[in-house]
């Protein structure tokens, strides 16, 4: 049986819903020059937002300084599953901001659940030096699977 292309167009709290539980994402931001950056990325869903946790020297957060414009490419776990493109307005949280500290520790949640000692996942952030992307969804694609248009499917 052929597989067949779908598109679900979908609010942004259904979007949100969609993309909980999925944690690989394809990140792209501008450079300096204008050209794109892409980045695989562990991310999560905190908020309204996408979150995702980098370092502050990395590409990703050196451009999103600069250019706050952040397309984000959700994939399933499996490489025909579901997926969904996302555009937003992204902020770098640097340590050793509480908001930084906080937003980390939402960040493990939403993807690995309840550590078992806070203050040392706490301290692990600080000694990094770790920074939080967060990015506030401004406009989306439909949920979509790849398959054959339904018109053009084989009998």
């Amino acid at each position: 049986m052929p597989s067949i292309a779908t598109t679900t167009r979908v609010d942004l709290p259904a979007l949100l819903d969609f993309v909980r539980d999925k944690h690989h994402l394809t990140l792209v931001t501008r450079k300096r020059d204008g050209g794109l950056q892409l980045s695989p990325v562990t991310g999560g869903v905190s908020g309204g937002c996408l979150v995702v946790s980098t370092y502050p020297d990395r590409a990703k957060a050196v451009n999103l300084r600069r250019d706050p414009r952040a397309t984000v490419l959700v994939h399933g776990a499996d490489w025909d599953d579901a997926y969904v493109q996302v555009d937003g307005t992204a902020e770098v949280l640097d340590m050793p901001s509480a908001e930084a500290e906080d937003g980390l520790v939402e960040y493990f949640r939403c993807i690995s659940g309840e550590h078992p000692d806070w203050e040392e996942y706490r301290a692990a952030m600080r000694r990094q030096g770790k920074s939080l992307i967060r990015i506030t969804p401004t406009s989306w694609g439909p949920i979509a699977t790849g398959g054959f248009p339904p018109d053009r499917a084989p009998a």
